[in-house]
């Protein structure tokens, strides 16, 4: 894998893949933050401090027992390009702070970018196992077998009674965030949704938009994680996680068959097939419009109300359409309009090609 395969391709296989509840969970992730024993936090080290903890953690993941799980590309973040970087964030491969503010930062890449391992992020060692459908508790196996090959041979930050020691206090104890990316339209549509996250905060978890903290809620797409890292085992933050997650899958499904009957159906049919005639016909649509649209048109292909579009393409545009992946495949510094006109080129293109080539099942 070249270094620069990663902004090549718009599916990672945890995208690519299908797998169980996936027309509800997008994705299941785990991240898992450890520091060094005796090595100055990121935010607080010297560029020196910080290459030698890269050096030491990246000579970690090419040891024996990292090669068994498949071949890794290490790919240090200064020898990426601000866009590249960005189409990273894009993918959900890095965080924006490795991005944007590490000090000789690092990235450990699965060649199928289900692993993904980041050095000298907020913390000095970020695991994470990203699946596509629902996924977490084989999310969680993958991320602690991970973990493990690297407390061989590094001694963490621990402290018997507050855990695993972070740099942010939120994270003290397991250093655990799962979460689950969920594609709620129905809920939304049927103006259940509030009802729904009031009570998921209410159990110890939070909700976000699709790309974490700060981001907006953009397509439908809610990301649930736990909230709570100290105080609780791993197993019962997963199993937490997993409980609430199966209860939202069923509302979502309760509501999406309400909505398939009698004369709801027509209202959705047309609700479905006007978002693609847009998709398929714009000129100009912002990234707001277009996931809404996205989201619409997967919702009909979910329900079988259109037959002739697959998933996976609404799942390559939900990222090819973001900024920093259509300045990448069209090779340009794009501005904000620039963009809204790229972005629904692309979507016809898309489209039109899909259509050209017989629908999903050709």
């Amino acid at each position: 894998m070249s270094k620069r395969s990663f902004a090549q391709h718009a599916l990672s296989e945890w995208m690519h893949s299908s797998g169980p509840d996936s027309d509800i969970v997008i994705s299941s992730r785990v991240r898992i933050a450890r520091n060094m024993q005796g090595h100055p936090f990121p935010m607080l080290a010297t560029n020196e401090q910080s290459r030698e903890v890269m050096e030491k953690l990246t000579a970690v993941g090419s040891n024996k027992a990292m090669a068994a799980l498949g071949p890794f590309e290490k790919i240090e973040l200064a020898d990426l390009s601000e866009l590249e970087r960005r189409v990273l964030v894009e993918k959900h491969l890095i965080s924006p702070t490795l991005a944007n503010e590490s000090r000789c930062g690092a990235l450990m890449l699965s060649e199928n970018e289900a692993i993904s391992i980041m050095v000298n992020e907020e913390d000095h060692l970020r695991i994470q196992c990203l699946y596509p459908g629902f996924q977490i508790k084989e999310a969680w196996s993958a991320a602690s077998g991970i973990d493990d090959i690297f407390e061989e041979e590094i001694d963490y930050a621990f402290d018997e009674r507050r855990g695993y020691l972070t740099s942010c206090p939120t994270n003290v104890g397991t250093g655990i965030r799962a979460s689950v990316m969920m594609h709620l339209p129905a809920l939304v549509m049927t103006q259940q949704i509030n009802r729904i996250l009031s009570a998921i905060t209410q159990v110890g978890l939070a909700v976000r938009g699709m790309y974490g903290e700060g981001s907006e809620a953009l397509g439908n797409l809610f990301q649930i994680s736990n909230q709570i890292t100290l105080g609780q085992s791993e197993e019962e933050i997963i199993d937490n996680l997993y409980s609430v997650a199966k209860q939202i899958i069923e509302h979502e499904r309760a509501a999406r068959e309400r909505m398939l009957q009698h004369e709801s159906r027509i209202h959705l049919e047309d609700r479905v097939y006007r978002s693609l005639g847009i998709l398929s016909h714009a000129f100009i649509i912002d990234s707001k419009e277009a996931a809404q649209r996205l989201s619409d048109v997967r919702l009909g292909i979910d329900l079988a109300l259109i037959t002739d579009v697959s998933p996976q393409i609404m799942n390559e545009l939900l990222v090819m359409t973001q900024p920093g992946f259509l300045q990448q495949t069209f090779e340009e510094k794009l501005s904000t309009e620039q963009r809204d006109v790229r972005r629904a080129e692309l979507i016809r293109k898309q489209l039109h090609r899909k259509f050209d080539h017989g629908g999903a099942g050709e």
